[in-house]
C-alpha cells in the first residue's frame, strides 16, 4: 500500500479545491481545464432511451500506432444525479494519456432503482466490445472506471457475472477495473438518498460488490482520500483491496491527503492535477495491462 503526501503551490489553486470539495461543481472544471487536441464523438446510442447514450474521446491525432486501450468510465452522484457531459474533462485528460475513452449515462433515480443502472453499464460496455474498434480502440483491452457511485457499477460489472452475462459477456473480457472513493460493503445503508434507490431496508445482501471477489477477479486499482468524509475509505477501499489480496488478485490500493470525495476525481483535470496523481496511477496501471503486482 503506497501512500502520497499532498503537494500544493498556489492560493488560487487550493481555494479551487476547497470550493469543489464544498458542491462538487463538476461544470465549472471543464470550464477551467484546457480542452487540448483530444477528438470527441459525443451523443451515441448504445441502447433505446435518452439515458442510453454515451460519449468517446480518442487520442489526438497521430499520438497512437495501432488500437489503444480503452477504459469505460462510469460517473458518480449516488445514483440520482449525473450527466456525461460534466466528466468531459475526464475524458480529454484520459484521451491525452493515449486511451480512448468511454463516457456512459446510465438511467438514475426514481426512473429506475438498483439493479437497473447496472443493466444500463453493462449495455455500454458490450456496446464497447461491439464498436469501439471503428474508433481506434482495442476492445481486447478494456478497462473499467468509475468514481464513488460509478465506482461501485465498475466493480459489480468486474466481480458479479451476471450483469455482463446478459449481454453474453464475462468479466474475464476485462483488462481490470480502478475504482475510485467507490462504495463496496455498505449495509445497512445510512444515507437517506441511498435508501430508496436499494429498497432499503429491503436492500437484497447479493448487491454488494465485495461479496463476488474470487480468484477469477479482474486486477484492480482502488484510490481513495484518506479522510473521504462520503464513502468511508477503511471500509469500502480498504475492504474490497483485503478481500481481492485474499484471493491473490493482484491489487493496487491508494490513499491520498489533502483531496476529498468529489476533489479526487476533480485532480484528473490539468488545472487541479497538482492536488493527487491520481491521472499517473491510472496511466501505469493501464499500461502495465493490469499487471499490478499484490500490494
Amino acid at each position: 500500500m503506497t501512500r502520497f503526501p499532498l503537494a500544493l503551490s498556489g492560493a488560487a489553486l487550493l481555494a479551487a479545491a476547497l470550493a469543489l470539495s464544498a458542491c462538487s461543481p463538476l461544470s465549472l472544471v471543464n470550464a477551467v481545464s484546457p480542452a487540448g487536441e483530444a477528438t470527441a464523438t459525443t451523443a451515441l446510442a448504445y441502447a433505446p432511451g435518452e439515458r442510453h447514450m454515451l460519449d468517446v474521446y480518442r487520442p489526438p491525432a497521430g499520438a497512437q500506432q495501432g488500437r489503444a486501450p480503452v477504459i469505460v468510465f462510469f460517473y458518480g452522484g449516488n445514483w440520482v444525479s449525473g450527466d456525461r457531459a460534466d466528466y468531459a474533462f475526464v475524458g480529454r485528460a484520459l484521451a491525452a494519456r493515449g486511451f480512448v475513452v468511454v463516457v456512459p449515462d446510465y438511467r438514475l433515480y426514481p426512473e429506475v432503482r438498483y439493479p437497473d443502472f447496472l443493466d444500463d453499464s453493462a449495455q455500454a460496455v458490450a456496446w464497447t466490445r461491439r464498436t469501439i474498434a471503428a474508433h481506434g480502440g482495442d476492445p481486447e483491452r478494456i478497462f473499467l472506471m468509475g468514481h464513488s457511485a460509478g465506482a461501485y457499477n465498475a466493480a459489480m460489472l468486474a466481480l458479479d457475472a451476471r450483469w455482463l452475462g446478459k449481454q453474453g459477456e464475462k468479466p474475464s473480457v476485462l483488462r481490470g477495473w480502478i475504482g475510485l472513493a467507490g462504495p463496496y460493503d455498505f449495509l445497512p445503508i445510512q444515507n437517506p438518498t441511498t435508501r430508496p434507490v436499494f429498497d432499503y431496508p429491503n436492500t437484497p445482501p447479493d448487491s454488494q460488490p465485495l461479496g463476488f471477489v474470487s480468484a477469477a477477479a479482474p486486477p484492480a486499482l482502488l484510490i481513495a482520500p484518506r479522510e473521504d468524509k462520503v464513502v468511508n475509505p477503511a471500509r469500502n477501499t480498504g475492504g474490497m483491496a483485503a478481500r481481492l489480496r485474499e484471493n491473490r488478485v493482484p491489487v493496487r490500493e491508494l490513499y491520498y491527503d489533502g483531496v476529498g470525495h468529489a476533489t479526487l476525481v476533480a485532480s484528473l483535470s490539468p488545472t487541479l492535477r497538482r492536488l493527487a496523481p491520481t491521472l499517473d496511477a491510472v496511466d501505469a496501471f493501464v499500461r502495465s495491462d493490469g499487471r499490478s503486482r499484490p500490494q
